[in-house]
């Protein structure tokens, strides 16, 4: 499903590739300005790489770097220089890419933000991160759930079936022990899931069970203080890994994804069709399967009664221990 890394497109395949870009260190706005043209420079490269390339996908912390500064000269816009160059970007090597900016945010803390823009310029998806990295990351909690887009770059797209979304780091390791293994079939990470169930084929960044077909970025490198691992992935829908990079600095990891395959899969699987199965549970036994949420910590977290057993023991519930002081606001939803 790899396609010799999208050199052999097929008909009903969708060439994505994966920048280990080099970790940043960006304190101030020329370095910010300098960091945005060469995250410009290599959606070229990743053009002139590969012709038959669809989307190229850089990860979290790209433009930004690690030092989780709050900093508001070096924040973002919607509107802002950095997206518009992003933009300009994909029209002129006629590609699609997928984006992390730090956002500004005047009620609060800055957001950890994600883009798709499409090869004509225009935002196709905006996505903040749901579950910032405590007690590390300082982001303002996401407010704006889990987008969808349309996937135009899916010669096969039947309406909003084919679709792609985004997660970043944490989030996606919400449900399931933190593992790079394959994901079992009682696995259901709730964020990919929900993707999923909004019609996502491909996904970012992580391997999520028989429900979309994901790829996982990685920054690459030192950038003096801190290191990143690179060792980029796509992982095919059933859990199998499909190609995986190495620690190369600026490497540009590619494959072909087969979102038909996903579709077919989704109607066609009887054993391991999970996310169908977790609402018609033992549909042998009892007609169409019960249909109802026995998950009861569902049922607290929507009532605002989410509680654990071990709440009160919990030492760490800020970001103190990171050099953060304590927040005095409460969280608007």
């Amino acid at each position: 499903m790899s396609g010799l890394g999208g050199l052999n497109k097929s008909a009903h395949g969708v060439v994505v590739g994966l920048v280990q870009l080099q970790l940043p260190n960006v304190k101030t706005p020329a370095e910010l300005a300098a960091q945005t043209q060469r995250i410009c420079d290599m959606v070229g490269k990743a053009r002139r790489n590969q012709s038959t390339m669809d989307l190229v996908v850089f990860p979290e912390y790209a433009l930004h770097g690690l030092s989780m500064d709050t900093n508001p000269e070096i924040m973002c816009r919607l509107d802002g220089p950095e997206v518009a160059a992003f933009k300009r970007a994909c029209i002129e090597h006629r590609i699609w890419g997928c984006f992390s900016i730090m956002e500004a945010n005047p009620g609060g803390n800055p957001y950890n933000s994600g883009l798709i823009i499409d090869d004509q310029g225009e935002v196709k998806l905006y996505y903040r991160k749901l579950h910032p990295w405590v007690p590390v990351e300082p982001w303002e909690p996401g407010n704006v759930g889990v987008p969808v887009c349309r996937c135009a770059t899916d010669p096969t797209a039947a309406s909003s079936r084919s679709s792609s979304a985004t997660t970043a780091c944490s989030r996606r390791w919400r449900a399931r022990p933190r593992t790079r293994a394959p994901i079992s079939s009682c696995a259901r990470p709730a964020t990919p899931h929900r993707s999923a169930m909004r019609g996502a084929s491909p996904t970012r960044p992580t391997p999520s069970a028989t429900s979309p077909t994901p790829r996982s970025v990685c920054l690459c490198g030192s950038d003096g203080s801190f290191d990143s691992m690179g060792e980029g992935i796509f992982c095919n829908f059933d859990g199998r890994v499909l190609v995986e990079g190495g620690g190369r600095v600026d490497e540009i990891i590619t494959a072909e994804l087969r979102p038909d395959l996903v579709r077919e899969a989704r109607t066609g699987w009887g054993v391991e069709n999970n996310i169908y199965q977790l609402y018609h549970r033992g549909y042998v036994a009892v007609k169409g399967g019960a249909q109802d949420c026995p998950y009861t910590y569902m049922h607290d977290m929507a009532a605002g009664t989410y509680r654990l057993p071990w709440s009160a023991d919990v030492k760490v519930t800020d970001g103190t221990s990171c050099g953060f002081a304590p927040p005095e606001r409460n969280y608007q939803g």
